[in-house]
């Protein structure tokens, strides 16, 4: 038979040490995620701030973009549907439907990358989504078109830190990007453009026009 007053003793010994325990919980030093500290450089890299792009949460982000990436890329068919699909939503920041990549792919981060609907990125674009890159719907990419916003101080003293910052880029709706054309940091595309191939724009594009040339100027209106 079980002692049941040494069973009650027991258990009365047992509950006390719990509350101790419990009652000492708050002292203990539990690592937790805190944003001002932990996030600083990302607030200041969307921001357009200069920033640290080898700060250790950044290239957390970075890293686990490019695993994503690896899956992307390693697709041998276009990616409409299906898993690979599903790699890119969990990539992008926001994207709409009938989205279509042709891989490779490359970007920084993805998560600063927004699509509208009826996207179609060909072979071997680049995204340096330092900044926000907004994309709107029924835009056609060449291949490998490259829009960056990441850039750099002129100064050489703060470019030598290795401090840099972005500037977002907006692509509007029905447009169409040659392959190899450049979209440099800040460029805001207007709607129904067309920017000719290997073009480098490096100032804004009115709303349906065609552009060509290093840098792109206006040579046609649409």
């Amino acid at each position: 038979m079980v002692n049941q007053v040494g069973y009650r003793s027991f258990s009365a010994n047992m509950a006390l040490k719990m509350r101790t325990c419990l009652r000492a919980l708050p002292c203990l030093k539990i690592p937790h995620y805190s944003k001002p500290n932990d996030m600083a450089e990302y607030d200041k890299m969307l921001s357009g701030q200069l920033y640290n792009a080898g700060d250790t949460y950044l290239s957390t982000l970075r890293h686990n973009a490019r695993k994503l990436l690896n899956n992307i890329n390693s697709s041998a068919v276009d990616i409409k549907d299906g898993k690979r699909l599903k790699f890119l939503m969990q990539l992008f920041g926001s994207a709409g439907k009938g989205l279509w990549l042709q891989p490779p792919f490359y970007c920084d981060y993805g998560s600063n990358i927004s699509l509208g609907d009826n996207v179609y990125i060909n072979f071997d674009c680049v995204i340096l989504d330092v900044a926000k890159v907004t994309i709107g719907s029924s835009v056609f990419f060449g291949p490998g078109v490259h829009i960056y916003t990441a850039t750099h101080p002129l100064e050489w003293e703060k470019r030598k830190s290795g401090e840099e910052y972005g500037k977002p880029v907006t692509i509007n709706d029905n447009i169409w990007i040659g392959g190899g054309a450049i979209i440099c940091p800040g460029v805001t595309i207007g709607e129904k453009s067309i920017i000719g191939a290997g073009s480098v724009v490096t100032h804004d594009v009115p709303s349906a026009v065609v552009v060509a040339g290093n840098p792109a100027r206006v040579i046609k209106a649409l």
